[in-house]
C-alpha cells in the first residue's frame, strides 16, 4: 500500500504557519532551519529513494533521523555542535507535528526523545595583532572584488558582527560622520549599533564613494550586486589567509574563519580592559554566560593573576628511594 505523502504539507505548513506566521522568526533562523530540512530531503532521496514531494512522515522517524544525524557527522564531518543544531530544528518540526498530525504521536514522541549529543569544549580561537594584519595586508587592492574584501574584513575585525549580520548589511545601516557607526539586526531581532573607528571609516568612505550612493544596496555585494553567501566570505577569507602565510608564519597553525574575526574583535577589547558587560552589549550576546568564553581563554589575564600571587618558599630535597616492597606492588 502507498504511503501517505503528508510530510510535504506538514514542513510547509511549518515554515510559512509556525516559524513565519505564528513566531516571526528572524530571517537567519528561517534560513538555518530550511538548510537543515534541504539536508535532510537530500539525504531521504539518496537513502529512501523517493521525491522529497512524496514523503510520508512515517518514513522519516527515529531511526531514520539517528542515520542521517550519523550521516552530518561521518558524511559531511559536521562536528557535534553543529549536529546538534540540526537537531534543534528538527525537533522544532515535530513539536509542530505533534499538534497537526496526532495520529503519529507514537512516532514523533520516538524522534523527540532523540539525544544531543555531547561535546567536548574548546577555548575560542582569535587572531593576534600581528596576525590580523597579516590578513589586511596581504590584499591585491588593484581589483573590485578585493576592495570590497578588504572593507569587509576590517569591518568584521573592528565590529565583530556576526557573518549572517555582515552580509546583510545595507548601505544605510551605515552612518559616517563624526560619530560614525554601523547597525544591525541580530539575534532574536534585536538592533544594535557599534562605532567605527577613523580607519575604517576612511576605508568605507572610498568603497562607498566607489559603489556610488544606493541606501538600498548591500554593503558587501556580490559580483551581480546580490547579498553574498556565506561559502563565499569564507572562501574569500581562506585565500587572504594563505596569502598572509608568507609574512606570519602562526596562520599556518590556525583554521580561521569568519567567526574567528568576531572573537578577535572581542578579545582586543577584553585585553584592553573593557568591561565584561559592555563587550556582551557591543557583540548582541542574550547573557553575560555567553561572554565567559573570552575570560577563560584569556592567557594574559591568567599570567597577572598568578604574578600578584606569592610563591611558596619551599626548599629543595635531595631524592629518596621508596621501600622496595611498596615499589613491588606499584609496579604489578
Amino acid at each position: 500500500m502507498k504511503s501517505n505523502p503528508d510530510f510535504s504539507p506538514l514542513c510547509q505548513s511549518f515554515f510559512l504557519k509556525h516559524l513565519m506566521g505564528q513566531r516571526k522568526a528572524s530571517p537567519y533562523t528561517v534560513s538555518a532551519y530550511a538548510q537543515t530540512f534541504r539536508l535532510l530531503l537530500a539525504y531521504a532521496q539518496k537513502r529512501l529513494r523517493t521525491p522529497p514531494s512524496e514523503l510520508s512522515l512515517a518514513q522519516v522517524d527515529a531511526p531514520f533521523i539517528g542515520e542521517f544525524l550519523a550521516d552530518l557527522e561521518s558524511g559531511r564531518s559536521n562536528s557535534a555542535r553543529s549536529r546538534n543544531a540540526r537537531l534543534a530544528a528538527l525537533r522544532s518540526f515535530y513539536r509542530y507535528a505533534a499538534l497537526e498530525a496526532p495520529q503519529h504521536a507514537g512516532l514523533i514522541q520516538r524522534v523527540l526523545a532523540v539525544p544531543y549529543k555531547r561535546y567536548s569544549r574548546r577555548q575560542v580561537s582569535y587572531l593576534s595583532r600581528t596576525e590580523v594584519e597579516a590578513v589586511l595586508a596581504s590584499a591585491d587592492k588593484s581589483t573590485w572584488v578585493e576592495r570590497r574584501n578588504d572593507a569587509m574584513f576590517l569591518v568584521a575585525v573592528q565590529t565583530g558582527l556576526r557573518l549572517s549580520e555582515l552580509t546583510g548589511l545595507r548601505q544605510n545601516d551605515v552612518v559616517l560622520g563624526a560619530n560614525a557607526y554601523v547597525c544591525c539586526e541580530g539575534k532574536g531581532r534585536k538592533e544594535r549599533s557599534t562605532p567605527l573607528i577613523k580607519p575604517t571609516v576612511a576605508v568605507l568612505k572610498a568603497w562607498l564613494k566607489e559603489q556610488g550612493d544606493d541606501k538600498s544596496r548591500y554593503l558587501f555585494p556580490s559580483s551581480t550586486g546580490g547579498r553574498l553567501s556565506a561559502d563565499a566570505v569564507q572562501h574569500a577569507l581562506a585565500r587572504r589567509v594563505n596569502a598572509a602565510q608568507h609574512s606570519c608564519s602562526s596562520l599556518a597553525k590556525k583554521r580561521v574563519t569568519p567567526h574567528v574575526l568576531r572573537h578577535t574583535a572581542a578579545m582586543e577589547w577584553f585585553q584592553a580592559g573593557v568591561d565584561r558587560a559592555l563587550i556582551a552589549i557591543m557583540l548582541g550576546h542574550e547573557s553575560l554566560e555567553s561572554t565567559q568564553v573570552y575570560l577563560d581563554a584569556n592567557l594574559s589575564l591568567k599570567e597577572k593573576i598568578l604574578a600578584k600571587i606569592n610563591p611558596p618558599q619551599s626548599k629543595p630535597y635531595g631524592y629518596r628511594p621508596g621501600d622496595q616492597l611498596l615499589s613491588f606492588l606499584k609496579g604489578l
